[in-house]
């Protein structure tokens, strides 16, 4: 399989790309092995990944997350000892201790010693991670579609609709704990394709987190953003998002004045 990561690169490739293509080749394996083991039954893919895998969005990502939509039969240390067993039958060495005490149950799958035979590390113990997540209680109304992807195997997933996904990465956005720019560079791409957001899932979101009932309507919508985007340390937003991408001209427009004049010319009905 070393092989085969290899030929996902270019003599001319910076170290960095390479090291978002090998993460990128190791989120898909698991998500085809995901499938394989019928857990988009339970679980619906959602997130920046996501945006990536289903619409081709130009930033790399590190997570792969989900929101728990039936629970029967859902066992998530069972999926990750499944892929597990996936990675080490494609040689590739995993750790991975699952984590199921908190509501986002979570596991990271780390890959030591791959680094170091792809060139990317001086150290045989250093560990590529790829953070798996599971909402066991997602905010209500998000609504799913399924896609069958082509990327280098061919397999299906579930995951909520492209206006469920856009309420998810609002909340984000807004009321994250923490600065993350692949948050705004996503909602760019959400502005720049006109994509009204599921406002049942975005109210829901916000009260679940903030314990109250924000009443956004398509009338204050704009107004709501607006007073948001004010909040936001840019500098910080754009630190965080510049390792994903591979043209940093892109990171013109992630300020409060592009992002301002796209939400003000967006016509939400």
């Amino acid at each position: 399989m070393i092989e085969v990561l290899k030929q996902q690169f270019n003599t001319t490739m910076p170290p960095g790309e390479r090291l978002n293509r090998t993460r990128e080749f190791l989120q898909i394996m698991a998500l085809k092995n995901l499938s394989d083991q019928n857990a988009f039954e339970n679980i619906a893919f959602t997130g920046g990944t996501a945006l990536r895998m289903l619409h081709d969005i130009r930033r790399f990502s590190e997570d792969l997350d989900f929101s728990l939509v039936a629970a029967k039969s859902y066992n998530f240390k069972k999926l990750t000892a499944g892929l597990v067993r996936h990675f080490k039958l494609n040689n590739l060495e995993v750790d991975c201790k699952p984590k199921t005490e908190k509501t986002v149950h979570s596991a990271f799958l780390k890959f030591p010693g791959i680094l170091k035979e792809l060139g990317l590390g001086a150290f045989a113990e250093q560990k590529l991670s790829i953070k798996l997540e599971v909402d066991s209680n997602p905010p209500k109304g998000g609504r799913l579609t399924e896609t069958t992807l082509n990327r280098t195997y061919i397999f299906s997933v579930r995951h909520f609709d492209l206006p469920s996904m856009f309420a998810t990465k609002l909340h984000a956005c807004f009321f994250r704990k923490y600065t993350k720019g692949r948050d705004f560079y996503d909602l760019v791409w959400y502005l720049g394709r006109k994509v009204s957001p599921n406002l049942d899932l975005l109210n829901n979101a916000i009260q679940q987190t903030e314990k109250k009932a924000p009443g956004i309507t398509t009338a204050n919508l704009k107004d709501f953003l607006l007073a948001r985007l004010e909040r936001v340390d840019f500098k910080a937003a754009v630190a965080d998002v510049r390792r994903f991408i591979l043209d940093e001209n892109e990171l013109r427009v992630i300020n409060k004045d592009s992002l301002g004049s796209l939400v003000s010319g967006m016509d939400w009905k």
